[in-house]
């Protein structure tokens, strides 16, 4: 099977991509806010976004990242062939050579797009360093105590493990099949989710090097045919900030 018929087989019967893309982001806003109701009477300021030195929380942050995948999962089950028939989950070494190109890609370009914001708009008198301008929410974990450090590991795997299956099946499986089911350009689907993956993050100072991240990430799942590729290209990107986050502690 070549490359164009891989794609057309995956957005065959994509008509409820639409359907499961906004059930995965109504889970992860409602997870969200149920998380802030919950936990706003027992710490002050908490935000659900925001990584605490409390332990378990450090898990209970990535929730609403995890909920992301349901839809697509549901949606799949109920309507579709399963996950891998949809989405080509099981990947092939050719996914692994893209997806880590892709991958790499995605790296310099988070890294060198807010190395240029930097230089535009300043650091407001903060210092910076390769962690505080690298595109993975580990960034944030610097601050965790060595007593946390068994739930650090845990955080670590779900950010380079399960946090790029669970947005890869939303962004570049059911959205990008959605789109494709009608007929959008391939360059198109490509911005769109690109956006989509950058908004989602809600990280306004990291959007636009978010989105060049999102079109590298995209691109593995264009010369792939395939979401198993882009989830590769999401966990190679997110791969090295975590490594690099061990050595420093």
């Amino acid at each position: 099977m070549d490359d164009g018929q891989a794609r057309e087989r995956l957005v065959l019967g994509a008509h409820w991509g639409f359907v499961a893309f906004f059930a995965g982001i109504a889970g992860y806003h409602l997870v969200t806010l149920v998380m802030s109701f919950v936990m706003s009477g027992r710490f002050d300021g908490y935000d659900p976004l925001e990584l605490r030195d409390v332990g378990p929380l450090l898990i209970l942050a990535f929730l609403p990242t995890l909920v992301l995948g349901l839809g697509p999962a549901i949606g799949s089950r109920v309507w579709g062939k399963g996950l891998r028939e949809d989405f080509g989950l099981k990947p092939t070494w050719r996914d692994v050579r893209i997806g880590v190109a892709c991958g790499a890609a995605a790296l310099a370009a988070g890294y060198l797009l807010n190395l240029l914001l930097l230089a535009v708009y300043g650091t407001d008198g903060e210092d910076r360093t390769f962690s505080d301008v690298s595109p993975s929410p580990l960034t944030e974990l610097s601050g965790t105590a060595d007593g946390d450090t068994v739930w650090l590991v845990l955080a670590a795997v779900i950010v380079v493990l399960a946090a790029p299956v669970t947005e890869e099946l939303l962004f570049r499986g059911t959205l990008w099949n959605a789109m494709g089911f009608h007929r959008l350009p391939s360059w198109v689907i490509l911005l769109v989710t690109a956006l989509m993956f950058a908004q989602l993050h809600g990280e306004a100072a990291r959007t636009i090097a978010l989105f060049g991240q999102g079109i590298a990430i995209g691109l593995a799942r264009y010369l792939s045919g395939r979401v198993s590729a882009a989830v590769i290209a999401h966990a190679a990107n997110n791969l090295p900030p975590a490594v690099l986050l061990f050595a420093a502690r």
